[in-house]
């Protein structure tokens, strides 16, 4: 499986379009097996552990495609022993952390999570579904904390082999109504403040508007069943569209 031509367009001056990991495709008796890679984003607060639950429902219940392989979810950082001791520092309020060290240390836990869980599920065939993935350095680290966002995308590029999500749906809220809904104390990044987290929400929106094809931004602020109903027939159709181009 070819990874590095697919590396953002940070590396290649020339271009400002992103490239996906070409889907691989499978087959069995039921069907084709697409493997798909989708990630969530947006505020904390926003829901995104909710429409992820949902979404792995929905797909599971769906006859026009086959996901016997399995549905893999994960979180980034995390959901690798070196992933959740970084996660653990990363948002600790004591840590003491500089910005360029914040976006180094997210992209150390990226690279094991690609390696470990993300690449493998993929090369078998299976969905993998990210809490978080990229997109949120370029917007955390780069929009609202100042290092050059191609260089991100850059860095990026080279820890997880130019591996992105087929589709990011960025739940959108309003800062202050993200806030509102948390249901613990706030961690490291949550303590930044009302600016902070408007500069976060600007640079969600902003990279969806470059990258429609890539990012869909989904307004977080209607009933959980009618966000789930437009991600769900969003993934259904890459899922779908999948199929039909084997």
């Amino acid at each position: 499986m070819e990874f590095a031509k697919d590396l953002p367009a940070a590396l290649f001056p020339k271009s400002r379009a992103l490239h996906n990991l070409t889907p691989l495709l499978c087959r069995n008796q039921r069907g084709t097996i697409a493997a798909m890679f989708f990630a969530f984003e947006g505020l904390d607060g926003a829901g995104k552990s909710t429409q992820i639950e949902l979404l792995i429902t929905h797909l599971q219940n769906q006859s026009s495609i086959d996901v016997s392989q399995g549905i893999v979810t994960c979180r980034d950082p995390g959901s690798t022993p070196t992933g959740e001791a970084v996660r653990a520092l990363l948002l600790d309020p004591a840590s003491k952390i500089g910005m360029m060290s914040e976006m180094l240390l997210y992209m150390a836990a990226r690279a094991q999570l690609v390696d470990e869980i993300i690449r493998p599920a993929l090369e078998a065939g299976k969905v993998v579904i990210s809490d978080r993935f990229l997109l949120s350095n370029v917007v955390y680290q780069g929009h609202a904390g100042g290092i050059a966002r191609d260089e991100i995308w850059r860095i990026g590029g080279v820890a997880t082999g130019g591996l992105l999500p087929r589709l990011t749906f960025v739940l959108d809220l309003p800062p202050e109504e993200s806030h509102k809904r948390l249901n613990r104390p706030p961690d490291r990044l949550e303590s930044r403040g009302d600016e902070f987290r408007a500069q976060v929400r600007n640079g969600f929106l902003a990279e969806a508007a470059a990258f429609p094809e890539r990012i869909l931004v989904i307004d977080a602020a209607r009933p959980i069943e009618v966000v789930h109903q437009e991600i769900a027939a969003a993934a259904l159709a890459a899922l779908e569209g999948n199929s039909d181009s084997s």
